[in-house]
């Protein structure tokens, strides 16, 4: 298990590292001279001063090889100083702090509604199995995954805050807005758990702790309740980390048809408005989040999954 431990939090650091340089690389795979766009940015006009271009080039480091550029970057990305965005000329962590706090919440929340949702739908469709309420369950879920957010979310505002007027339509003003947002956000992760806790409970019916817990004189119910729904559920810690890390950057769609100022708006501006440290600033912090939350997920499950103890003791 600790061999385990150690090779999942060594890829978690490489992988964190990739990442960051990938990030790095941005100005200088994107069209244009990253020094020019920063003059720009200060300055009306088109037309910049070459000498003020090799002055800041110099100042900023910029004719240093790249690799002690980066190391460079790095280093203050780890202090907390990600630049000045050229749009706001204001700190980076100024923007991106609460916006992730924003899409932090927004994810939490769906993620809850979905876990929770989805154990009594794959709970009842497993110890209904191959009966109506079984086929339904399964149908509807299989219905849900082809249902696109840029889809469903134009149709929700259009019945429920254009027609009905009882949800707001748009912003970020109360839990009140929150509603539509995750009711789009959980479709997919609704679907997904659903049918991995459907397998869970199958699995975990069949196993051979239920049947000596039904010749120790233990109900049905009690069965299910002690040992089916505990190992029915562990599909749900993995595939929770996946989607948790998905959730933080994929949910620009539902972002910006809503107007949230959260992480997804955040970058889809940054984008618009070439604003490259608010992109790497963004971009950062939700794949270091991502693989954090996707490597927990996995370590989890390892830990309250005896299979994979056993296995990797």
């Amino acid at each position: 298990m600790r061999g385990f431990l150690a090779r999942r939090t060594a890829a978690l650091g490489v992988t964190v590292l990739l990442a960051s340089f990938v990030v790095f690389l941005i100005p200088y795979v994107t069209p244009g001279d990253p020094v020019r766009k920063i003059i720009r940015s200060q300055v009306q006009g088109e037309l910049v001063d070459e000498s003020a271009v090799q002055g800041l080039t110099a100042e900023l480091g910029l004719d240093d090889p790249l690799p002690v550029q980066y190391v460079r970057w790095l280093s203050h990305f780890v202090s907390g100083d990600m630049g000045l965005s050229y749009t706001s000329r204001t700190p980076v962590i100024e923007h991106v702090m609460p916006a992730l706090w924003i899409t932090l919440s927004l994810t939490v929340v769906t993620l809850a509604v979905a876990a929770i949702a989805a154990t009594a739908l794959g709970t009842l469709a497993a110890l209904r199995e191959g009966r109506l309420t079984d086929r339904v369950i399964t149908a509807l879920t299989q219905a849900l995954i082809a249902m696109p957010e840029y889809w469903l979310a134009p149709v929700l505002v259009l019945v429920f805050a254009l027609n009905l007027s009882v949800l707001p339509s748009a912003g970020w003003s109360g839990p009140s807005s929150m509603v539509l947002p995750v009711a789009v956000l959980a479709i997919r992760p609704l679907s997904h758990f659903t049918s991995a806790v459907r397998e869970g409970m199958l699995d975990a019916l069949g196993g051979e702790h239920v049947l000596a817990a039904r010749a120790r004189g233990l109900s049905h119910s009690q069965t299910v309740f002690r040992h089916v729904i505990p190992n029915g559920l562990l599909p749900l810690t993995t595939l929770t980390g996946v989607w948790f890390a998905g959730l933080l950057g994929g949910s620009v769609i539902v972002e910006v048809i809503f107007a949230i100022p959260g992480m997804g708006r955040l970058l889809y501006d940054a984008v618009l408005n070439s604003d490259i440290p608010l992109a790497q600033g963004g971009v950062v912090f939700v794949v270091v989040l991502a693989v954090v939350l996707t490597t927990a997920g996995d370590l989890l499950h390892a830990v309250l999954n005896p299979k994979m103890r056993n296995s990797h003791a």
